[in-house]
């Protein structure tokens, strides 16, 4: 019997928890007060970790921001981004990055995504571009880098810049390169539930030459010497929450090696069980930090089960599981900043993927891929009993 319905759950122990952290956190935490200088004027925390953060992404320079959002509405800033400019999207992605073009007075265009990889798909690039096309954001989804080759070889000789959504991809690599050695500026967050955190935060890789007019973008408009350069906002990131970034940054390397042999196992599991298709592979994706674990419910195999009932069918079994994220053009942040404007169901005709993974997909969090072998047999075992278990409610949409 299945736990929502009274029966024992699959697993009553926790799985790893996360944030994870020790003592190296509350000393660096206590070297930042004793310095004295919480700011990064004058601190040195935030300066440090810009630079770790760089070298350990192959990238020219890195400015630490106050979260992921701000690191991508300062990117778009950096481009020249002005009302009316166009900015093509995943049209399956968290809805921070059409936000982002809203925010700074742009228009998102949704483009389809890879079935296979969950990605942007570059064969849709041309089909949405115009005159107004100033840049386009790929997202490295769950951590696997977006056909960075295929994306850049489109936009270059067009001029259009690449802005790469890294917010769930610390520490990938494409070709064994560094998402700051493919020459485009790179934007992560350090939320709460990101493989390297600080609970909030986030950064920009970019080239040498964007470093000082990006500094002071993100101070005030202020340049490194205090003059005022430009009308621009407060985005600078405290020296405490640097300081705890010094330290998960330590931990990432070795982090994202045990999830990619946890991920590799439950992928191979979740891909025997009936109607069940997890997130494709590129090879080209050298290192990938599997901020999650995807997968779709097939209609072909299980019409009339639905997705949000298995995924609470999963939590009552003690397995963490959520919904995926709908389709951006679906939310209503979207259409409430389009004004009126969008056609939701003229996008939704080019793009099915991304309907059918709004519709149809679950995530299972990284920290799931932090435990052991029995870890990943527990959430095999709960997802095979879920969908063994649950009633069909008719119809081919699950």
């Amino acid at each position: 019997m299945l736990a929502m319905n009274g029966g024992p759950r699959v697993r009553t122990a926790p799985f790893p928890v996360w944030p994870q952290f020790d003592d190296s956190e509350r000393e660096a935490l206590v070297r930042a007060l004793d310095h004295g200088s919480w700011c990064r004027y004058g601190g040195v925390e935030v300066d440090a970790f810009e630079g770790e953060f760089a070298k350990y992404h192959h990238a020219a320079g890195a400015l630490a921001v106050t979260n992921g959002s701000h690191a991508l509405e300062l990117a778009l800033e950096l481009i020249g981004l002005r009302p009316g400019d166009e900015v093509i999207v995943p049209a399956y992605t968290f809805i921070a990055t059409s936000t982002a073009v809203h925010r700074r007075g742009g228009i998102p265009v949704p483009v389809d995504v890879d079935p296979v990889t969950h990605c942007l798909d570059p064969a849709g690039l041309e089909a949405v571009a115009t005159d107004r096309t100033r840049a386009v954001i790929p997202v490295h989804m769950g951590g696997l880098v977006a056909d960075m080759d295929a994306i850049n070889a489109w936009a270059e000789p067009r001029g259009i810049p690449v802005i790469q959504d890294a917010a769930h991809a610390h520490g990938a690599m494409w070709r064994d390169r560094g998402l700051g050695e493919l020459s485009t500026m790179a934007t992560f967050s350090f939320q709460k539930s990101k493989v390297v955190t600080a609970g909030e935060g986030g950064a920009l890789l970019l080239p040498g030459e964007l470093y000082g007019e990006a500094f002071s973008r993100h101070s005030c408009g202020r340049a490194p010497d205090l003059s005022l350069r430009t009308a621009s906002s407060n985005f600078r990131l405290s020296e405490f929450s640097a300081a705890v970034l010094r330290v998960q940054l330590g931990r990432l390397a070795e982090q994202t090696a045990r999830r990619e042999r946890r991920h590799e196992e439950l992928t191979a599991v979740l891909a025997g069980i009936p109607g069940v298709i997890p997130q494709g592979r590129d090879e080209r994706c050298t290192v990938n930090p599997h901020y999650m674990t995807s997968f779709v419910l097939d209609p072909g195999e299980l019409a009339g089960l639905s997705r949000d009932t298995v995924v609470q069918a999963l939590l009552a079994e003690g397995i963490p599981a959520f919904g995926s994220y709908p389709a951006i053009y679906r939310t209503e942040a979207f259409r409430a900043a389009e004004n009126g404007a969008v056609r939701v169901e003229d996008i939704a005709r080019r793009c099915p993927n991304a309907e059918e993974l709004g519709a149809r997909g679950i995530m299972i969090p990284h920290q799931v891929l932090l435990g052991g072998h029995r870890e990943i047999d527990d959430v095999a075992k709960a997802l095979a009993k879920v969908l063994a278990q649950l009633p069909r409610t008719g119809g081919g949409q699950p």
